[in-house]
């Protein structure tokens, strides 16, 4: 089946519709049964798609797990109340004290605190890694190393790893290492993690899956060595999500091919702008060559998004208030992938690394191009440039 033809028919199987074109919301806490004989066969395998509790899930969280493993080709999702907890649960599954986790330089800021914070107390030793590092991730592999973590583009620099190359090396090691990736950057449906070797795929669902910036939501898909450690980890840990939020991202998935494409036309069409204005430095889109790792972008993805980032050439913090306060489209906000557009100034990269040294010293802009029409974003920036041209 193509992928558009997936897109629309992922986990529509009668055995979770009844039948009802789109899953209808099943709400339950408490899930009574007939007979012993029913209720011993409802909890007899806990990885298979059986109700017995809420907390395990309904028609509604099963058909999204379902439609999840058929887009990105897994062998079992778990859904979360959000995609940090994807992250965190994910990770929590496979260490425990005395372990090592090698962590990308560049991971979402909630991933580096959950590392600094929360895994040291639990006496899970953390190296954080270059993004660029590749097959050379060789050299940082401990004998106590269980996971390797990776964010590819990097959230707010784009850095594309070499997903296959890590792990080609981390399966090749005489001890379990478990590659898990957060992958909400391409979404479900521009990266195969499972054939590029990755054990656990992580999304923030909240982006591109649901779309529209109103829910709250996030998974993680495993391939079948890893899916009973997750599944049984998540459920001790009481992860579940609420079936009213799940029915928001199975709806989303339908259009989120149609999405994409426009919010990647869009994007380039800005990036390309962008990169012949006089006040831009360098823009780090994984579609243009300027963007570290390109060339393995170009290799393994099948399309982009609507996030991007560019460095400014030089800019105080007046001229950027001033550029940032007056703009009509883009909005300011820390999440992405709904239709809107939104608008983040960034400054202290450098102070945010630890592996490697970011080498701006100006003000980084992450961009989200939305829905919107391109000729009216490209107008907004235009003249939020010449507001902090103003002020230069």
């Amino acid at each position: 089946m193509k992928k558009d033809s997936k897109i629309v028919n992922a986990g529509r199987s009668s055995k979770w519709t009844d039948g009802i074109v789109n899953p209808p919301v099943y709400r339950a806490s408490t899930i009574v049964f007939d007979s012993v004989a029913q209720m011993k066969k409802a909890t007899a395998n806990k990885t298979k798609q059986e109700m017995f509790y809420g907390r395990r899930g309904t028609k509604t969280t099963f058909a999204f797990a379902d439609a999840m493993n058929e887009l990105e080709g897994g062998a079992g999702c778990y859904v979360y109340p959000c995609g940090t907890a994807a992250i965190t649960s994910a990770i929590l599954a496979f260490v425990k004290a005395g372990d090592h986790l090698l962590m990308v330089d560049t991971a979402y800021e909630p991933t580096r605190d959950f590392c600094t914070k929360t895994l040291a107390n639990f006496g899970v030793e953390v190296t954080f890694y270059d993004p660029l590092i590749g097959k050379g991730i060789q050299s940082l592999i401990q004998d106590n190393t269980k996971v390797i973590f990776l964010e590819s583009p990097g959230s707010l620099t784009m850095e594309v790893q070499d997903v296959p190359g890590i792990c080609e090396v981390a399966h090749n090691q005489a001890q379990d290492i478990t590659v898990i990736l957060d992958n909400t950057w391409a979404s479900p449906i521009h990266f195969q993690p499972f054939e590029h070797g990755v054990d656990v795929s992580v999304q923030a669902a909240t982006k591109y899956i649901v779309g529209h910036s109103d829910c709250m939501l996030g998974t993680a898909t495993a391939n079948e060595k890893a899916w009973p450690i997750l599944r049984e980890n998540s459920y001790l840990l009481g992860q579940c999500a609420s079936p009213d939020d799940i029915y928001l991202a199975m709806r989303g998935i339908r259009t989120l091919g149609v999405r994409l494409k426009q919010h990647q036309k869009a994007s380039l069409t800005v990036a390309k702008w962008l990169a012949q204005r006089p006040e831009v430095k360098t823009v780090l889109h994984p579609g243009l060559e300027s963007c570290p790792g390109h060339e393995v972008f170009k290799r393994d993805f099948e399309g982009g998004n609507g996030l991007f980032s560019f460095v400014l050439n030089k800019s105080n913090q007046q001229a950027v208030t001033a550029l940032l306060d007056g703009m009509h489209h883009f909005k300011m906000g820390f999440s992405w992938g709904g239709y809107e557009s939104l608008i983040l100034a960034v400054s202290g990269l450098k102070n945010m690394r630890t592996a490697t040294k970011w080498p701006h010293d100006e003000t980084l802009i992450r961009l989200h191009i939305g829905l919107e029409d391109v000729d009216d974003l490209i107008a907004d920036l235009e003249q939020g440039f010449a507001r902090l041209n103003a002020l230069l």
